[in-house]
């Protein structure tokens, strides 16, 4: 019998070549999944050369006549792992994924250790010898083994609860105390649990740690959202009513909530306690991001700025601040001066107010307000009522959105514009959305501050209704009109808009008609 025939039946027993088709077809399997998960085929590469040497060795020696008997258990031995070693990754790596189905590292593991047993049981057997009769009488060993690696194996179990109990998984926030770091679980081994935080830090900690001490599990709840509630506390002067406080801040926070803030469950406002010169509050809200604490508290902390400072509020001065500026009544009305000129600079810019006096232009600017906005924050809103103010931007820019903060953009306004105009003198519904595009500083202009000066000039009604019927007619008016036509329509305008006007502030002529 020659070699080669020899060599062919050696295969044949040793099933070789099914070995090498095996290792193909799963070749073909896992090609599909992408580079950085897809598993390695170099060890039952490995095995499969290694059956094969041995496959060869065992023709070699039996056509030398010498017992291949050896041999033939190494073959065997290969062939058995490399069958364990592809099946783990058809079944656990490729099939069962794409099923849905993805078990735990740690039990797959343990899985593949049973099967590499149980090959070792049957390779003894083939060999001629005992292997469970070499552990029964290793009895002592295994105990001193155990004794020594007692930790070891705690770690080892841990691993394996925490992954068949699910109750910590990869991709959670994890933290072992208010005083411990915090960060993301990134893997769960045998030994250690590694976890990665902000400050791009990898924590390893062994497994039995995890298990013999509490450990907080973030924005995970029995609901399966992932949220995470933030206090941020802020103080502000106790003197103010803490209704006001709570109104004001609530509603700039669900009105316009940063991006990162869930609505569900809302913010809100609560009056936290009184300290020694301030009363202290807190915005409780839940983050939807848990890698972005930071930022998150930040949007937040602007919302509470901006809100106070339209309010006319400010953070409160911690009573042990030490002033070295000398006030005075001169200083005083100094700055008022300035602020008094700074408005009335403001309002000349206005043509809806060019028919006031100046007297009395003065007057309404002291009875301005100061209203800042934030970037993002709506000035206005389409189709809101009971907001009857005119504002006049002196830094800054702004958007005006038709359909809502998202929707369309039809101008943009800059410093020295202004808008509301017809909500102030006619009450109507804003009929559009203004959107700060930076940090916006204005002064707005209220009902009553401009109803007094009507009460006492009713006159000045008229003249601000022929400034509201030009602009509207100027917007309204296309390149073909003719002049007779503009001109009707500009009367006609006109005399709607002072009956409005009148309507709106109450003002009547002698026989009670508006």
């Amino acid at each position: 019998m020659g070699l080669l025939e020899i060599l062919a039946r050696e295969a044949w027993t040793a099933r070789t070549a099914w070995l090498i088709l095996a290792l193909a077809v799963t070749a073909l399997v896992v090609r599909p999944i992408p580079v950085g998960l897809r598993p390695r085929l170099a060890l039952p590469a490995y095995l499969v050369a290694g059956h094969v040497v041995a496959v060869l060795v065992a023709a070699g020696q039996r056509a030398g006549h010498y017992d291949p008997n050896t041999a033939r258990v190494v073959a065997l031995a290969f062939e058995l792992f490399a069958d364990i070693s592809l099946a783990v990754i058809v079944l656990f790596r490729a099939l069962l994924p794409r099923l849905g189905l993805e078990l735990p590292r740690i039990l797959v593991d343990i899985i593949a250790a049973i099967a590499v047993v149980i090959a070792m049981i049957a390779i003894g057997k083939r060999a001629g010898f005992s292997v469970t009769g070499l552990i029964t009488t290793s009895a002592v060993l295994t105990a001193v083994i155990g004794f020594s690696m007692q930790d070891t194996l705690g770690n080892i179990m841990g691993g394996l609860a925490l992954q068949l109990d699910n109750s910590v998984r990869v991709g959670d926030w994890v933290t072992l105390g208010p005083a411990q770091p915090m960060g993301r679980v990134t893997e769960i081994r045998w030994r250690y649990t590694a976890i990665e935080t902000r400050n791009w830090e990898t924590i390893i900690i062994p497994n039995s740690v995890l298990m013999k001490n509490p450990l907080t599990v973030l924005g995970k709840r029995s609901t399966g959202s992932e949220l995470w509630r933030r206090v941020i506390e802020f103080t502000v002067d106790f003197r103010t009513p803490p209704t006001e406080v709570i109104a004001i801040v609530q509603e700039a926070i669900r009105t316009d909530p940063p991006p990162r803030t869930s609505m569900d469950p809302p913010p809100f406002v609560v009056f936290h306690g009184i300290r020694d010169s301030y009363a202290l509050y807190a915005a409780v809200y839940w983050l939807r991001s848990l890698e972005s604490d930071f930022g998150g508290d930040s949007d937040i902390r602007i919302r509470i700025y901006y809100a106070l400072h339209r309010a006319g509020l400010r953070f409160s001065i911690p009573a042990q601040a030490v002033f070295v500026t000398q006030e005075s009544s001169e200083r005083e009305s100094r700055k008022h001066s300035e602020e008094l000129d700074r408005r009335v600079s403001a309002l000349q810019r206005v043509d809806l107010f060019r028919p006031v006096p100046t007297d009395l232009r003065r007057r309404l600017a002291g009875d301005m307000t100061y209203a800042p906005f934030a970037r993002g924050e709506a000035v206005t809103r389409e189709g809101a009522t009971g907001d009857d103010g005119l504002y006049v931007i002196v830094r800054g820019n702004a958007s005006v959105r038709l359909g809502g903060l998202a929707g369309r953009e039809v101008a943009e306004l800059a410093s020295g514009d202004f808008f509301g105009e017809m909500s102030l003198m006619t009450g109507e519904r804003r009929s559009a959305t203004v959107v700060a595009t930076s940090d916006l500083e204005c002064y707005r202009v209220d009902k009553g501050a401009f109803e007094h000066i009507l009460r006492e000039h009713p006159a000045i009604a008229g003249e601000v209704a022929q400034v509201l019927a030009e602009r509207r007619a100027a917007l309204a008016a296309v390149k073909d009109e003719l002049d007779d036509v503009r001109r009707r329509r500009l009367e006609t305008e006109k005399e709607n808009l002072l009956g409005r006007i009148r309507g709106f502030f109450g003002l009547f002529d002698d026989d009670g008609a508006s």
